[in-house]
């Protein structure tokens, strides 16, 4: 009989893919997590409490769901592959409070899920996890950031070099668009460092587990968002270049007003997008929307 409890074990991955004759996609970046300290260090980073509503993306076999529903009051795992869905029917068989969803999760609507279980049970705060594969872990971060879905805290396992670039300042070299972006939006926090030999099969580069805090309020003023990324995009573009000449290019404004522009914002013309601060990215968004 198939331990159930202990589905980080290998033995109890092969006892399951050998029933179900499941086979990993790696198109779909399927690494299963085999080590139960880092399970641990993921549910005490998330902080979940009995009162929580958690929404997992991309379940697998259902390794941290289980301990997600040990904690929460109710747990969503959505799961693009159909081909899991009776393996996670029999390995959370036992808990009532786990609904799985098989949906592209860049294709649903977490705020109505979210209001809809609100109309089913009361919970004090909404908490996403998920081990992200790594070919879509940008653009699933930033769908539920710029959907302003409405949750406390989004807890991820990514590619360690994304995950460095997230948390990356002014002062580091591995500064982009996409940290400037995830600052924007929330509080990052380093959970855990996950090496590449804890999965089944290991992936070729080795993990990072950050949580996401959602800002319920920026202090940072910004009159036009749309314009404040597009400003970023166009800084980042071209990296080695000066803000004069990426800034001119990106955005198709004359050199010389940008110089103005970035004069009154008191922002030196050599100076390259990774060494702003985002209160400097939003001070050139508001500059340059006072003037078109």
């Amino acid at each position: 009989m198939i331990d159930y409890t202990r589905l980080y074990a290998p033995t109890t991955i092969r006892e399951i893919k050998a029933k179900y004759g499941f086979s990993l996609s790696k198109s779909l970046g399927q690494n299963f997590l085999t080590d139960k300290n880092i399970i641990d260090k993921i549910i005490d980073g998330v902080g979940i409490t009995e009162n929580d509503l958690v929404i997992e993306i991309g379940p697998g076999i259902g390794v941290i769901t289980r301990e997600a529903a040990l904690k929460a009051k109710k747990v969503i795992a959505v799961e693009l592959d159909s081909r899991l869905l009776e393996i996670l029917d029999e390995t959370l068989k036992e808990f009532d409070n786990v609904d799985v969803i098989n949906e592209n999760i860049l294709d649903v609507d977490l705020n109505g899920i979210i209001e809809q279980q609100r109309g089913i049970i009361d919970f004090a705060s909404i908490k996403i996890i998920g081990n992200l594969p790594y070919y879509i872990t940008t653009p699933i971060i930033m769908k539920l950031l710029e959907d302003r879905v409405n949750v406390d805290s989004i807890t991820v396992m990514m590619q360690k070099e994304v995950a460095d670039r997230i948390r990356a300042t002014e002062k580091d070299k591995d500064r982009g668009a996409i940290s400037v972006a995830v600052q924007y939006y929330c509080d990052v926090i380093k959970v855990a460092d996950v090496k590449r030999d804890v999965f089944v099969p290991p992936p070729k580069v080795d993990s990072q587990v950050l949580r996401l805090d959602v800002k319920k309020k920026n202090e940072i003023y910004v009159a036009d968002e749309e314009l404040m990324f597009r400003v970023i995009k166009a800084g980042f573009l071209q990296r080695r270049k000066t803000l004069l000449n990426s800034l001119s290019a990106g955005l198709s404004i004359e050199k010389g007003e940008v110089e103005n522009i970035l004069q009154a914002c008191g922002i030196d013309v050599t100076r390259r997008a990774q060494t702003l601060s985002l209160e400097e990215f939003a001070k050139i968004a508001n500059e340059i929307g006072q003037r078109i």
